[in-house]
């Protein structure tokens, strides 16, 4: 696991998520107050988080919703925009994850440098998507024809929010034959949707059974909580409870960051 430490200059990091607002062709896009508005907007979230102290920052079409398996060429463009705005900015490693759809997450990643994606990469759902089919073979030669293979991470979920695994398979060996037949950089371990929490019986299950990959908390972490999360997994991504009353359509509140984060660290001492 030692990527893990050379990447983020800690062992458990915290990626905190940059919701970005709905963008051009989303169905809750606010074209009066356009583009300019909502780069400005993930501006101030990502200062608040990065001057928070979190260790990295995963940028996220979070309002896109509802969400697509194959996003639009313009949503990808879009987002390429933000985060080349914001790149003279960025001091703490980023990465990128264009909702529900890898191919457009690592040509995001290829566009604007960043250093890992989540996505859902491996196996067949059904849930509020509908049917949901990956294709991992062409993904991960996706990621090889882009000149990707080394520098930029694969972060699997392989319990994605709002859906369930078609076939009666045990989350254990969903998580051995994923981490065997695809070589996941980490593996991700997610609740019900963003904010909720993941079942911590669930993510010892799925440490437990791959002592040797990266295994990452990926919703619901919250200050009450992270020291049990961590205290199991390799380290986890944080979004909702960073936000204004930990509410998910809120912005991020720098106060809750820094008091999030004082914990994370005590705990790492």
């Amino acid at each position: 696991m030692s990527w893990v430490k050379e990447l983020f200059s800690t062992e458990k990091p915290i990626i905190a998520m940059c919701h970005v607002r709905a963008l051009p062709g989303d169905p809750y896009f606010d074209e009066e107050k356009g583009m300019d508005w909502v780069v400005e907007r993930a501006r101030e979230d990502f200062l608040a988080l990065q001057e928070g102290g979190v260790d990295a920052v995963m940028f996220s079409n979070e309002f896109s919703l509802p969400y697509l398996t194959t996003v639009k060429p313009a949503t990808t463009a879009a987002m390429a925009r933000v985060i080349g705005e914001l790149k003279k900015d960025i001091r703490i490693p980023f990465g990128v994850n264009m909702l529900w759809d890898p191919f457009a997450s690592l040509d995001l990643a290829a566009a604007t440098g960043a250093c890992f994606v989540r996505e859902v990469m491996s196996g067949v759902y059904a849930g509020d998507l509908g049917l949901w089919n990956t294709n991992t073979g062409e993904i991960v030669r996706h990621h090889r024809n882009l000149g990707l293979k080394g520098k930029v991470k694969l972060l699997f979920n392989i319990f994605p929010e709002a859906a369930a695994y078609l076939g009666d398979r045990d989350i254990v060996d969903i998580a051995r034959s994923t981490n065997f037949n695809d070589k996941p950089d980490a593996i991700l371990v997610s609740g019900l949707t963003a904010g909720e929490s993941t079942d911590t019986q669930v993510l010892k299950k799925v440490k437990d059974a791959l002592p040797d990959t990266p295994v990452f908390c990926n919703t619901g972490c919250k200050k009450e909580t992270i020291e049990t999360q961590l205290s199991i997994a390799d380290g986890a991504v944080v979004g909702t409870t960073f936000k204004k009353d930990g509410k998910f359509d809120n912005f991020t509140d720098y106060n809750r960051v820094v008091d999030f984060m004082n914990t994370v660290k005590a705990f790492r001492k």
